[in-house]
């Protein structure tokens, strides 16, 4: 697989965990990746809910994603750091669309898109790669890549993300989408 290729195929989709990535941040983690080139890569863990609600942790966040929803672990890179993915009616006011509608909003637009999102999701930290690391890591096939939908960003049960998305990827991977969070308890 060339570098381009990677590069190109990744931004806007979902990175699978492979049963054999054991580390404790990407475990069964489903990234949707916002940004791949040259530079390395940055994305998002979708299915880490944290018992923080996002008014406890970023309150002028809470008008645009709602006081009672939960923050989600984004990843282990800037875990005080916020970042927000949000549904926008305009897309081409996103400063940086990853998917569709969807788009990343910054501080600086912030309180000016809140009246553009029709929903949004905050997210403590992100998944960050240097360059060419996560080129090595699909490789290796430590990470298995799908096409994101919207609705894998703001799915209802986060928990079970990771078999659902397993199980798009076909018959080929109807073992792996079964496989227990924890083996050996099986």
């Amino acid at each position: 697989m060339k570098h381009d290729e990677v590069m190109d195929s990744t931004r806007g989709r979902l990175l699978i965990a492979n049963g054999s990535l054991l580390d404790p941040n990407f475990r069964r983690a489903v990234v949707l990746v916002a940004d791949h080139d040259e530079e390395g890569a940055a994305g998002v863990v979708l299915n880490r809910r944290s018992e923080t609600t996002v008014a406890e942790a970023a309150p002028p966040l809470a008008p645009m994603a709602g006081s009672d929803e939960p923050v989600f672990v984004g990843g282990p890179v800037q875990p005080d750091a916020a970042v927000v993915l949000a549904d926008f009616a305009q897309p081409e006011l996103a400063t940086h669309l990853v998917l569709g509608s969807i788009g990343l909003v910054t501080g600086d637009e912030a309180a000016d898109a809140i009246e553009g999102i029709r929903r949004a999701r905050v997210f403590a930290g992100y998944a960050g790669w240097g360059p060419g690391q996560l080129d090595a890591e699909l490789e290796e096939e430590a990470w298995l890549v799908q096409d994101a939908l919207p609705g894998d960003v703001f799915t209802d049960q986060p928990e079970r993300l990771w078999s659902t998305v397993v199980r798009r990827k076909g018959k080929d991977y109807a073992i792996l989408a079964l496989m227990p969070d924890d083996p050996s308890l099986n």
